[in-house]
């Protein structure tokens, strides 16, 4: 019999891909499935980008390049972040990674070791607790509270740092929530973080340009962590560019070194010609970017008040991103058989809370990444399954007994 290590057992995965799995299987049985669970744009990459690709390929560029990234796309990466947060950074920190998934690995594996503790957000990404758990490290939640539009307490993340701790995981604008944290709390969280030098910072700001009200506030802006800060980002979201796999994170001038030398051991280099489509993106319009934002803050409009309708759900408005992240405890449904029973006799595809962690539990997340004609058909199914499930009854029986 084979022996895997332990640590495989700790390795967890990423539901969406397994709703989607099984959403596909019903639909080659001939069911008709809203698709709600996978969180990627439903928007073609920009043209200017596909052709400067093709363009790479024609052109020759099939070999290696550098293992962090060839140097006309860091240097896009560092003038775009200059555009967006009148930041300056070196070419040099940036490692050029086939897709945001590689940063936090990377972070994470880097940090990670039995006896140490890695903060990271909770409902969040489910890739960080199972990459923390399987570096070894203990992974202490930091919970995002739905009365705060799912933010964090700075305090309340303060008082979790202990001597253990060697990282502290952000995501704002953040999956599965759209929650973003406000400036007052990020300015408070830094300045606390000065009692507590030992602790690097990951910031994952994938969704950093998908926000409807407000500017995007970069922890890259606070000077006072530029020594630990790791700065994930990339072009899946922004540029509809999921399937070109293709990130970078930006490395404190200490830690470039170390993270070069993982993407050495772990994948030598991105594909030439996406770095080529990767500049395109950086260097060429916005018009198609923001009209991609644009569209989603429509489908939020209709998406939201949608699901407040609805018996025994409430929904706060996601400040960024594409998600919905609705309460259900309203309908006595625990969030995975709400999402079992949702997909398997409504036909809609949607996340349990739980997917993302434990404080999870009582949510769904839908992704509005898709059309008003498929968002309404959703709304129409789950209504219809909340009436059969008989969840109208059940909520008028507990505001007249309370």
């Amino acid at each position: 019999m084979l022996q895997l290590s332990h640590r495989m057992s700790q390795l967890g995965t990423e539901a969406a891909f397994q709703v989607l799995a099984r959403a596909s299987e019903l639909q080659r049985q001939g069911r008709d499935i809203v698709n709600l669970c996978i969180g990627q744009p439903d928007f073609r990459t920009p043209e200017h980008i596909v052709e400067a690709g093709r363009k790479a390929l024609a052109d020759g560029h099939h070999g290696y390049t550098v293992a962090n990234g060839i140097l006309p796309l860091r240097e896009a990466v560092v003038a775009d972040l200059h555009r967006r947060h009148g930041v300056t950074l070196s070419p040099a920190q940036v490692l050029v990674v086939p897709g945001g998934k590689v940063t936090m690995f990377f972070a994470i594996m880097m940090f990670g070791e039995a006896g140490t503790e890695i903060i990271y957000p909770n409902p969040g990404f489910p890739i960080y607790e199972s990459v923390i758990r399987f570096s070894g490290a203990t992974a202490v939640p930091m919970p995002l509270h739905e009365s705060k539009g799912f933010s964090f307490s700075a305090e309340e993340v303060l008082a979790l740092i202990t001597p253990r701790t060697r990282l502290l995981i952000l995501n704002s604008p953040a999956n599965p929530t759209g929650g973003v944290v406000p400036k007052s709390e990020l300015d408070t969280l830094v300045a606390g973080l000065e009692r507590h030098p030992h602790v690097a910072v990951m910031s994952d700001e994938i969704y950093g340009e998908m926000l409807y009200e407000g500017t995007h506030t970069s922890l890259t802006t606070y000077p006072q962590l530029a020594d630990r800060l790791i700065l994930l980002d990339g072009w899946s979201k922004t540029y509809a560019m999921t399937g070109w796999r293709l990130g970078y994170g930006v490395w404190p001038q200490e830690l470039v070194a170390h993270a070069e030398r993982l993407a050495i051991n772990c994948h030598s280099c991105v594909n030439a010609s996406a770095q080529y489509a990767g500049i395109a993106a950086l260097t060429g319009p916005r018009e198609p970017a923001e009209r991609m934002v644009a569209a989603f803050a429509e489908r939020r409009g209709y998406i939201i008040p949608a699901l407040n309708a609805l018996p025994g759900v409430r929904c706060v408005n996601p400040g960024g991103a594409f998600y919905a992240f609705p309460n259900i405890t309203g309908t006595g449904l625990t969030s995975r058989t709400m999402q079992t029973r949702l997909l398997e006799e409504a036909g809609v595809a949607t996340l349990s809370g739980t997917s993302f962690g434990a404080f999870g539990e009582g949510y769904l997340r839908l992704s509005y990444a898709a059309s008003l004609e498929m968002l309404a058909e959703a709304v129409r199914r789950i209504g219809g399954f909340l009436e059969r499930a008989g969840v109208e009854g059940r909520r008028k029986a507990a505001k007249a007994t309370g």
